[in-house]
């Protein structure tokens, strides 16, 4: 079996920070008190899509500027293809397997009693409400419904946004003052049918799915009327949520649900996306666009209120791009939302706080989303604090070119998928009874050229690993 480095996130770490570690790190830094914390999600967003990963087409020139001003990294990791697990793993710090949460909830099965996030398992929020911070959730939510399961049970003292997996960026139909595409397969493959501003096609697996229903826009438990198009309106609760909240350290996560569908674009950013003749792709670019207008909107009253050096930044996606729904690109990336392979689980994400994390670098070694916890616990509650986690703290050598082991990051999703990377290698496989394929990343980002017979040891060897670790998790819960 491999060897497991000390900075592997493999089993159940325990961050303790000592006083005098927090101090000597301090010292470093620019900050002198509890630092503030941000952490903005994009949600379906393709590895390859902005400026900052070298795509041209969509300007993104706020995302772009968050990454000059701090590390992008190029092996940021969530711990599932799907939207809901990814966010139990971020919000727990934990593999989600550890309470077996690996099933992605849609429609209604969003009251399933399995659905979301246990009862009994913390989030990270929590601690940081313990500590006395402000703590508020805009956005998207996908970890359950019922009264213990709904953010403001789980640690955030303000909630605006919505419970379930997706919602249509205005209130109808009619969908007024956007340009909407929806998937329609009682057309014939490959057929579009347009009225006015909505376009009806078959060009993806499913039905546009009745997000709105039984889902309602809320602020705090209460159902509201009164929002325009979403994106922008996350965008106004998340910088009024900063005003407010800026006398005492705070701590807020903006959860876009841009840019997943259903497909709906302002009639103002589809038109500044008229360059591109794909009706589809034009749209996309529109949802684009708005997501990085309020990136830069959210750092531009950060710099305002000059808390921009006390607040830690982060910019994730909960997983790839799915290509046929949306047009996005994972380039170079095989694969997308749902599947194990790169373009799935590696995704678009920059820490960024200036004075403490280094400006314009590029940070090659694998940053997980569950780092998010394990990074910032040590250094806004005292120094007694424990956290059980499968994260690390990364800031000591983020951006810096120092951290020289090899990180293990192990996956387990619905239907026998299974996957592991430590150092350079991975094995992959894409569904319980198909073939386990090797490749190695160094060499190969695309995952291409399958060495699992040339290297049959080092397949062993990971398979070993991927196996002592599933015999720490409970069975997948189900939704039967």
């Amino acid at each position: 079996m491999l060897a497991l480095p000390p900075h592997s996130i493999v089993g159940r770490c325990i961050v303790c920070v000592t006083l005098a570690t927090l101090t000597l790190y301090w010292q470093s830094t620019a900050v002198s008190s509890q630092p503030n914390l941000v952490v903005i999600i994009a949600d379906d967003l393709g590895y390859g899509e902005t400026g900052m990963m070298g795509n041209a087409e969509i300007p993104t020139p706020a995302i772009d500027a968050l990454a000059r001003s701090g590390v992008r990294c190029t092996s940021g990791y969530v711990t599932s293809s799907y939207c809901s697990p990814s966010r139990a793993g971020f919000m727990s710090g934990r593999y989600q397997s550890r309470f077996g949460y690996d099933l992605n909830p849609t429609g209604e099965r969003n009251n399933h009693p399995n659905a979301g996030l246990p009862p009994q398992q913390k989030t990270f929020v929590e601690h940081l409400q313990s500590a006395g911070y402000h703590t508020s959730l805009i956005g998207k939510w996908h970890l359950g419904t019922r009264p213990p399961q709904v953010p403001t049970s789980k640690g955030f003292d303000r909630f605006f946004g919505f419970l379930h997996e997706g919602h249509f960026y205005v209130p109808g139909p009619p969908y007024e003052n956007v340009w909407t595409m929806l998937r329609d397969n009682s057309l014939p493959a490959g057929q579009f049918e347009t009225n006015q501003r909505t376009i009806r096609g078959n060009y993806a697996r499913i039905n546009e799915p009745a997000y709105d229903t039984g889902n309602p826009v809320l602020d705090g438990g209460e159902p509201i009327d009164d929002w325009n198009y979403l994106t922008d309106t996350i965008t106004d609760k998340a910088v009024d949520t900063i005003s407010q909240a800026a006398s005492n350290p705070f701590a807020m996560v903006v959860s876009y649900n841009a840019v997943h569908s259903p497909m709906q674009a302002s009639l103002e950013d589809h038109a500044a996306m008229d360059h591109i003749a794909d009706p589809q792709r034009r749209i996309f670019a529109g949802m684009l666009i708005a997501l990085d207008r309020g990136v830069g909107r959210i750092i531009k009253k950060l710099d305002r209120q000059k808390l921009r050096q006390e607040t830690l930044v982060v910019f994730f996606s909960d997983n790839g791009g799915p290509t046929a729904e949306l047009t996005s690109s994972n380039a170079p990336l095989r694969g997308g939302k749902g599947s194990l392979y790169e373009g799935g689980v590696r995704i678009p994400m920059i820490w960024s706080m200036p004075g403490t994390i280094p400006a314009g670098a590029e940070e090659k070694a694998p940053v997980l989303s569950l780092d998010i916890a394990a990074s910032f616990l040590p250094l806004a509650v005292d120094e007694t604090f424990q956290l059980e986690t499968d994260g690390t703290n990364v800031l000591p050598w983020i951006g810096r070119g120092t951290f020289e082991s090899d990180r293990t990051v192990w996956w387990r999703m619905p239907r026998g998928a299974r996957a592991l990377r430590h150092g350079d290698w991975k094995f992959v496989q894409a569904r319980q009874n198909q073939p386990i394929e090797l490749f190695n990343l160094e060499s190969d980002l695309s995952e291409s050229n399958d060495l699992s017979e040339t290297h049959a040891n080092r397949l062993q060897e990971l398979l070993a690993t991927w196996d002592s670790i599933q015999s720490e998790m409970p069975p997948a819960k189900t939704f039967e």
